[in-house]
């Protein structure tokens, strides 16, 4: 009896070893990384989404180079968009996306990328005008019939001095032009911006004014007459100038705690943006998406435009400045202009695996890039949206933003980051990306 007492207490000591020790198996991730599971949630000091743990580990991780502490993340206004890519045997893609902060983002002023969606109105509206035989290398002339408007006849950086909407959109996708989006603008006219916008489900985009001129919002509903013409001279479209009576919601967008106003008087109260321009990260980033691939968001909030013009918004969003022949701009701008995600404001040679496709901005200190990056050589590619903050002082219109300091390292260290977290991030299926390899050397 002794010995079978003894046998069964060695038999449950050897079970409760077993429950208590870990167990180890092949499976076991061996990475410090966390794996990523946008489907789950979690308890981590408190309920916990995948997303801010995600995040949370990518700003500790990585917190020296991307210059801020947590604590400032939203007096910095932070906002980011990491969307993950998975390719199945056939290269089929599913998405995973990843957004800081998880609550409603505040308002930040869009700058520059509210030109992306311009670009793919105006090539929707020259379908929709298909059977006037329009193209995007149509002449197309601006003439001027209301206060505040200017007119164009020609364009020195065409071959032939003809301005187009080809052309308007290189300038813009190259190095961000602002006179090449305000004649686009002038094109489709306020009210077809904002009505197929909220048509698309971008709900809250509000597209108000032309950039880098100072116009009433009355001369801001008011855009000018613009005739079509083909290369021997014909008429083949007028439209008269156009003025959008619709009236929007009210809004309370304000931004900082005091500014410059018109007067150079500072004003010791928020600026008040309710006025201007209004394009959130979201709505930006699935912008971008329907352009790079169009299955990645619902059908109803595409543009309706040809395969042909999607390729050609997508040559030159990647491509460089000095890339283009018309317009030509040499050594005016260096490789990495505009290539903030990535490559902040670094001058130096871009690498030649990695190209970028993207839209940014920057202006009353609000820094702000939307790419699709991919790198050939290592089969990396994924979708990164961002937007910070950079006017530490909280006066707008002084000049004294630390784009810098502050906003030209956040975006180059949160691009290279993120960039590290799919190169070591497990792949059952590498992509082809041979259809975003293009002829830069070709122009279109």
């Amino acid at each position: 009896m002794h010995k079978i007492q003894y046998v069964l207490a060695l038999f449950l000591v050897l079970i409760a070893a077993h429950c208590t020790a870990p167990k180890r198996t092949e499976s076991t991730p061996v990475t410090s990384q966390k794996p990523i599971n946008t489907t789950a949630t979690e308890n981590m000091n408190g309920n916990t989404t995948p997303q801010e743990t995600f995040f949370k580990r990518l700003f500790t991780e990585n917190e020296t180079t991307l210059g801020f502490v947590p604590g400032k993340m939203k007096a910095y206004n932070i906002q980011v968009i990491y969307t993950q890519i998975n390719r199945d045997a056939q290269n089929n893609p599913t998405f995973h996306t990843y957004s800081y902060p998880g609550e409603p983002a505040a308002y930040y002023y869009p700058a520059s990328t509210v030109k992306l969606p311009i670009v793919l109105l105006a090539l929707q509206k020259l379908q929709e005008l298909k059977s006037k035989h329009i193209t995007k290398y149509s002449s197309m002339i601006t003439d001027a019939g209301y206060s505040g408007q200017t007119a164009t006849y020609n364009d020195p950086n065409t071959p032939d001095g003809r301005p187009c909407i080809a052309q308007y959109i290189k300038r813009i996708l190259l190095v961000s032009d602002n006179d090449a989006f305000n004649r686009l603008y002038e094109f489709l006219g306020q009210e077809y911006i904002n009505k197929e916008l909220h048509k698309k489900g971008y709900a809250s985009a509000q597209i108000l004014h032309r950039l880098d001129v100072y116009l009433t919002a009355d001369e801001n509903r008011h855009t000018n007459p613009i005739r079509f013409y083909d290369t021997a001279g014909n008429l083949l479209y007028e439209q008269s100038m156009q003025y959008n009576r619709t009236k929007y919601q009210e809004r309370n967008d304000v931004q900082g705690n005091a500014y410059y106003d018109g007067n150079h008087v500072l004003q010791q109260k928020p600026m008040n943006f309710s006025g201007k321009n209004r394009l959130n990260l979201e709505s930006l980033h699935k912008i971008l998406m329907s352009i790079v691939m169009p299955q990645s968001v619902h059908a109803n909030q595409r543009f309706n435009i040809s395969e042909e013009d999607r390729l050609f918004v997508l040559k030159y969003m990647g491509a460089y400045p000095a890339e283009s022949v018309y317009p030509s701009y040499g050594k005016s701008y260096y490789d990495t202009w505009v290539k903030f995600l990535y490559y902040g404001s670094d001058k130096s040679p871009v690498q030649n695996s990695i190209r970028i496709f993207n839209k940014s901005g920057n202006a009353y200190g609000q820094l702000t890039d939307a790419a699709y990056i991919v790198d050939f050589d290592k089969k990396i590619e994924f979708f990164l949206s961002a937007t910070i903050n950079c006017n530490t002082d909280g006066i707008l219109n002084d000049d004294a933003y630390d784009y810098i300091g502050l906003g030209y390292p956040f975006m180059k260290n949160l691009g290279n980051a993120i960039y590290r977290e799919e190169l070591n991030r497990r792949k059952k299926y590498l992509p082809n990306l041979a259809e975003y390899q293009f002829n830069f050397a070709a122009e279109n």
